[in-house]
């Protein structure tokens, strides 16, 4: 299964953030792209604020829930795109790699929203596809152990 098959698996939301990152990627991979680093800043916040107005509006977040899902994604999809960006200057070609990369991450957002959320939230959380993305994650978790990896 190529990697663009594996990521659509992962969700809406997963899959907004990968297509936000692979932007980043592939303007790191490419050079001579003209793309300004601020207009790149710019929009990777705004994806943030996106996924944040998204969140509050389907859980009706509070304003510090908001504070707190806003905080994690800003870490996480930063420390995310650090670790990717070495990957891609090096040019790996193996997607296994990135898919781990991309699954610690979305774990770890996922494990800081299951502290964020109040059992309501987090039940239509799991209910918008989470549960989904994190039976997924695991099952490539499973499979990366049982082979050794």
């Amino acid at each position: 299964m190529n990697f663009f098959c594996r990521m659509k698996q992962l969700g809406i939301f997963s899959l907004s953030v990968v297509t936000m990152l692979s932007s980043f990627a592939l303007s790191a991979q490419d050079r001579q792209e003209t793309k300004d680093p601020e207009k790149a800043e710019q929009e990777f916040l705004e994806s943030i604020d996106k996924e944040v107005a998204r969140l509050s509006a389907l859980l009706d977040l509070e304003y510090w829930q908001e504070f707190y899902v806003d905080s994690t994604l800003n870490h996480d999809l930063r420390a995310l795109q650090d670790e990717i960006k070495p990957l891609v200057d090096s040019k790996v070609s193996n997607t296994d790699i990135f898919q781990d990369v991309y699954d610690k991450w979305f774990e770890k957002i996922y494990l800081s929203y299951q502290g964020i959320f109040n059992e309501d939230q987090w039940s239509r959380y799991l209910k918008s596809g989470a549960a989904r993305e994190k039976k997924n994650r695991d099952k490539r978790r499973a499979k990366r152990e049982s082979t050794g990896n």
